[in-house]
C-alpha cells in the first residue's frame, strides 16, 4: 500500500491524479483543497464511494488549515506516516499569463498585486506545506515529495523559442524549482527525494476565458511550439499526462542522480 498527500484535487491534473491513483484498493489519497465540501460532492459524484478518499481542507494561502491538514493526515495514516508528498495546487490568472512583460508594465499596480499574490501561494504557500508534512514523509516507505512546475520556466527554452509570455507564473516555478532543490539538498541525507516535473502542455481548462489578444498570444505560443517539437499536436489530455508524470516519479531516486532536480515529463529536458 502506498499513502498520498496531493494537493489541489478539486479539478485539473489534480482530480486525476485523485482519481487514477484511488483506482488502486490499496492506495490511500489524501486530497487537499480550498472547497472541501463542493470537491467531496464532486468526489461522490464522479468517483462513487471510494474508502481510500480523504478530502481535507488545506488552503496554501491559508497556514492554520495546512497545519489542522496535517494533522487530520497524521490521524488518518498513524505511525505508518506517508509516501508521497505531491505539491500540484498553483494559482494562475489570465491577467498576466497571456500578456507581454511590456503590457504588465503599463499596470503597475495590478502587477504588484499580481505578483505578491502568486509567490505567496506558489512559492511560500508550498513551503509550508513541506514544512508540515515532511515530517509525516520521513516515517514513510518511499520518501518522495513531488512539486508539479513548468517547462516555462527553463531558461534555454525561452530563449531558444523566445517565450514573453507568462512571466509572473514562470518565475514563481522558477523559484519554486528552487525551494525543491534547498529542501532536496536539506533532506537527501534523510532518504527524501524532492523532485520538480513539468506536466507538460496538459488542456485543463486555463484557454477557455481568453481576449481575442490572449488568443492571438496563445496561438502565436503554440506554433513555437509546434516549431521546437514537431511531434506536438496541442495539449494533452489529464488522462494522458498522469501516467506519464508517475512513471517519471516511480523511476527517480536520489541514487539515480534525480535529488532536487527539475525534470518534464520524460524525465529529462524534453519539455514536450
Amino acid at each position: 500500500m502506498s499513502i498520498y498527500v496531493i494537493t489541489g484535487v478539486s479539478k485539473g491534473i489534480g482530480f486525476e491524479f485523485l482519481k487514477q491513483i484511488s483506482q488502486e484498493p490499496k492506495n490511500l489519497v489524501v486530497g487537499l483543497v480550498r472547497d472541501k465540501a463542493a470537491t467531496e460532492k464532486k468526489v461522490a459524484a464522479e468517483l462513487g464511494d471510494r474508502s481510500n478518499v480523504h478530502i481535507l481542507h488545506g488552503d496554501l494561502d491559508d497556514y492554520a488549515s495546512l497545519k489542522q491538514a496535517a494533522a487530520d493526515t497524521a490521524a488518518i495514516v498513524g505511525e505508518r506516516g506517508i509516501d508521497y508528498l505531491v505539491a500540484n495546487a498553483a494559482l494562475v490568472s489570465t491577467f498576466y499569463h497571456f500578456d507581454y512583460p511590456g503590457v504588465l508594465g503599463d499596470k503597475p499596480e495590478e502587477l504588484e498585486e499580481a505578483a505578491a499574490k502568486i509567490f505567496r501561494t506558489n512559492v511560500v504557500g508550498n513551503m509550508h506545506l513541506f514544512n508540515l508534512f515532511v515530517p509525516l514523509v520521513l516515517k514513510g516507505t518511499v520518501k518522495k515529495v513531488i512539486a508539479l512546475s513548468s517547462g516555462n520556466c527553463d531558461l534555454d527554452l525561452i530563449n531558444e523559442l523566445e517565450i514573453e509570455t507568462a512571466v509572473l507564473y514562470s518565475a514563481s516555478k522558477a523559484a519554486m524549482n528552487v525551494v525543491v532543490a534547498k529542501y532536496g539538498a536539506r533532506y537527501k541525507r534523510l532518504g527524501v527525494l524532492f523532485l520538480s516535473i513539468s506536466p507538460g502542455a496538459v488542456e485543463v481548462g486555463h484557454y477557455a476565458e481568453t481576449t481575442p489578444e490572449q488568443t492571438q498570444s496563445l496561438v502565436g505560443f503554440m506554433g513555437k511550439l509546434s516549431a521546437y517539437a514537431p511531434h506536438f499536436k496541442g495539449p494533452s489530455s489529464v488522462e494522458e499526462a498522469i501516467p506519464l508524470i508517475r512513471s517519471t516519479w516511480e523511476k527517480a531516486s536520489i541514487e539515480s542522480g534525480f535529488g532536487g532536480a527539475f525534470v518534464s515529463q520524460h524525465g529529462n529536458k524534453q519539455w514536450l
